[in-house]
């Protein structure tokens, strides 16, 4: 087929010539930098200053990855959630409908929480390999990455609905509270999500390569895909201090303490109190009390660990980048360049790919939407476009390009143990259908909305 020679052939481009991810940082990075000196009255020296500011502002957004990786992993490893992925990895009957399926878990698992869908899908993908011979592994890895990078900012997590539905946010006096009702339970976002995932599950299964030429993985990790529980020792070798570790009362007493604090937050605050610290605290509540005693927690917790120094040591330099975005004014004058050709009509498609390209050099959904916000708002009411419309607009362009930039793709990579190279062609595949369907219908979304 024309797909599978066209996905064959990207992968084998991206192969030879997309560079580690950490690399890309770097080049956007420059890419920034550059931009700036053209656009804006900084002096080089002054752009090196916001870049250093920058640095570190996504410190505390960098641990929280830290921990979503570490806590979706410790989760993903429990012998529940275990069995019930070796479960559905045994349903395919065919590699492509490996794909089809690792599209739907991916997708799914995003539009619930998108933290639970980078890691989840990520081990998905090695119970699958375990049960499912001849799927090509570069393609599954590229699938598990939809839910990242073409579905969770129109779920139950998505930044900035959840930010301008939470009452006291930053632009309460410009906007007032827009309820979830309006935006991610609005019809026209279920229903581009639910034709974004049907679509996306029909594409997937096309790109497989015919039998003999797809990319198998090696054996060695596959092995790595059961996790095991530390065995209980017997006899003399049970000291008191391994009782205590083998023993379920410690987990008992911080998980059930965990579900206490929980039922409390959500009977105080609802839907609306969702945000990452809150997941990482169900994900690790809930792992804790799954793995039943400290030497299984603490096993899982110990390998998910291990996935995540790419976090660790890229987030700093993509902070790096919103630094020379904010500090130096580049935002209003990339904004500017969009919203000068707008009309009433044609303003949620502009804002949608203005958001999109402002996405790949600032890959941060709630921190991106503190820079644009005030004045893709303001611009809105100039002329005449609802703000809920606009908060949709964003939250859709900030994933345009999200299949294509490897900074969520990290965690992902880490845990399955690739480079962004090995997966960009399929992604690349994958985004040129994906923002097809996604312009056309935020083209005709005025229609929609009757205006």
């Amino acid at each position: 087929m024309i797909l599978q020679k066209l996905a064959s052939a990207s992968t084998r481009w991206s192969t030879r010539w997309v560079p580690d991810s950490w690399v890309i940082a770097v080049l956007l990075t420059i890419v920034a930098y550059i931009l700036g000196l053209i656009f804006t009255k900084s002096t080089p020296f002054q752009l090196v200053q916001s870049w250093g500011l920058g640095f570190w502002v996504l410190l505390s957004f960098a641990m929280q990855m830290c921990l979503i990786i570490m806590t979706g992993y410790i989760l993903a490893t429990t012998p529940l959630v275990s069995r019930g992925l070796n479960y559905l990895a045994g349903l395919p009957k065919s590699p492509k409908g490996a794909i089809a399926l690792m599209a739907v878990v991916s997708m799914g698992l995003a539009w619930i929480n998108w933290g639970l869908s980078i890691v989840g899908s990520a081990v998905f993908t090695r119970f699958i390999v375990k049960k499912q011979k001849g799927v090509d592994y570069r393609l599954l890895v590229a699938t598990a990455y939809l839910g990242l990078g073409t579905f969770w900012h129109s779920g139950l997590s998505a930044s900035a609905p959840l930010l301008v539905a939470t009452p006291g946010h930053f632009l309460v006096k410009d906007m007032g509270i827009i309820p979830i009702t309006e935006t991610i339970f609005h019809p026209f976002n279920l229903g581009l999500a639910a034709v974004v995932l049907v679509f996306l599950t029909i594409l997937g299964p096309m790109m497989h390569p015919k039998k003999g030429d797809e990319f198998e993985v090696d054996p060695k990790l596959v092995d790595e895909a059961t996790f095991t529980a530390p065995v209980k020792p017997t006899g003399a070798a049970l000291t008191p201090a391994l009782r205590m570790e083998h023993s379920p009362v410690i987990n008992l007493i911080v998980g059930i303490s965990g579900l206490i604090w929980m039922a409390w937050y959500f009977g105080t605050k609802g839907w609306a109190g969702i945000n990452l610290d809150v997941v990482n605290f169900m994900f690790l509540m809930v792992g804790v009390l799954l793995h039943w005693t400290p030497a299984s927690f603490l096993k899982a917790a110990n390998e998910g660990g291990s996935f995540i120094w790419g976090v660790a040591v890229q987030f700093p330099f993509y902070a790096g980048i919103f630094g020379i975005i904010k500090f130096s004014g580049l935002a209003e004058v990339m904004s500017g360049w969009f919203t000068a050709i707008a009309t009433k009509e044609t303003y949620p498609f502009i804002v949608m790919w203005y958001s999109g390209i402002l996405n790949y050099i600032v890959p941060s959904g709630g921190s991106k939407w503190a820079i644009e916000a005030p004045y893709i708002i303001q611009a809105a009411k100039t002329l005449g476009v609802s703000t809920p419309v606009t908060v949709i607009a964003y939250a859709w362009g900030d994933m345009v390009t999200d299949i294509i930039q490897p900074f969520w793709a990290i965690p992902l990579l880490g845990v399955a143990k690739l480079e962004f190279r090995d997966i960009m062609g399929y992604c690349m595949i994958y985004f040129l259908f994906y923002m097809v369907v996604i312009s056309i219908a935020f083209w005709f979304m005025p229609y929609f909305f009757g205006y």
